[in-house]
C-alpha cells in the first residue's frame, strides 16, 4: 500500500500488562477510508491491539505510525488529538448524565466533527431519548451513543470494540447501516468483532489474529476462498 494513503501503520508491536506479554510483533496497516476487521478467538490479542494504538496498555514497544507521526511514547490524550476515537467494549456511558449530556461531554480533538443535528439524523433513537438518563437507555441505544460521542469530537479514525455484542438483530442492522454511512463520509474504521456475520459484509480487509500475532490477512474479494482457513481459526 502506498504510504500516502495510509492512516495507520503498526510495525513489530509488542504489548504487556505487567509481566504478561500479550502482543508478539504485530504488523498491520490501514488505509484512509477503509473498514478493517480484526478477527480471532477471545484472547487472541485483538482488543489489546486497539488499546495499544491508544497507549492504554502497561507497556508497548515497536512502532505505531498515525498519519506519519510515531505514537509509541505519546500519552492517550495526545494520540486522541491525532484524530483517533476509541469505543471500548464496556461503552463508558455515564449513568448520572442524560443522553445529550453524555454526547456533549468529550472535548473536540479536531475540526470537522459532526454537529448535533447531523448526529441525530443518523441516530433518531438518540434524539428521542436525548433527555433520558444513561442508565435508562437500552443496550443498543448506549452503543449508538458511545459511537456518536466520538463522531462529535472530529476523530477521523474509529476503533470499535465488539459494538454488536449482545444486541438484538434489528439494532445490529442499524449499526451496520451506520458503518456503511461513515465509510461513505470518508471515515476510517478498525473493528474488533466476534460476530462474523455482522463484520464480513462491512469490511474492505481482514486481519486474523492468534496468540498475539497476525497469522493471515486478505481483502474482501478473497473472503470466500478463505472460509476454510477462517473455520479452522475461528470456528465460523
Amino acid at each position: 500500500m502506498a504510504s500516502g494513503t495510509e492512516f495507520l501503520r503498526i510495525t513489530d508491536l509488542h504489548a504487556f500488562y505487567g509481566e504478561s506479554h500479550i502482543l508478539h510483533g504485530v504488523d498491520l496497516a490501514v488505509n484512509r477510508g477503509e473498514v478493517v476487521t480484526l478477527l480471532g478467538r477471545n484472547g487472541a490479542g485483538r482488543t489489546t491491539t486497539l488499546k495499544s494504538i491508544m497507549g492504554l496498555v502497561g507497556r508497548r514497544s515497536g512502532s505505531v505510525m498515525i498519519n506519519g507521526v510515531e505514537a509509541v511514547g505519546l500519552p492517550p490524550h495526545t494520540i486522541a488529538r491525532r484524530g483517533i476515537g476509541y469505543c471500548p467494549e464496556e461503552r463508558g456511558i455515564f449513568a448520572s448524565l442524560s443522553c445529550e449530556e453524555n454526547l456533549m461531554l468529550p472535548p473536540q480533538v479536531a475540526s470537522g466533527g459532526m454537529g448535533l443535528d447531523e448526529i441525530y439524523a443518523m441516530f433518531p433513537n438518540l434524539k428521542e431519548r436525548r433527555a433520558s438518563q444513561g442508565t435508562r437507555l437500552s443496550g443498543g441505544e448506549q452503543q449508538m451513543l458511545a459511537v456518536a460521542r466520538i463522531l462529535r469530537t472530529g476523530a477521523k479514525m474509529l476503533l470499535l470494540d465488539e459494538i454488536s455484542e449482545g444486541l438484538a438483530p434489528v439494532i445490529v442492522q442499524t449499526l451496520a447501516r451506520m458503518i456503511r454511512m461513515l465509510r461513505e463520509k470518508g471515515f476510517t474504521i478498525v473493528m474488533v468483532e466476534q460476530n462474523f456475520r455482522f463484520a464480513a459484509p462491512l469490511a474492505d480487509r481482514f486481519y486474523v489474529m492468534e496468540h498475539g500475532r497476525i497469522v493471515e490477512s486478505f481483502d474482501a474479494a478473497h473472503l470466500q476462498e478463505k472460509m476454510g482457513m477462517l473455520h479452522e481459526y475461528l470456528g465460523v
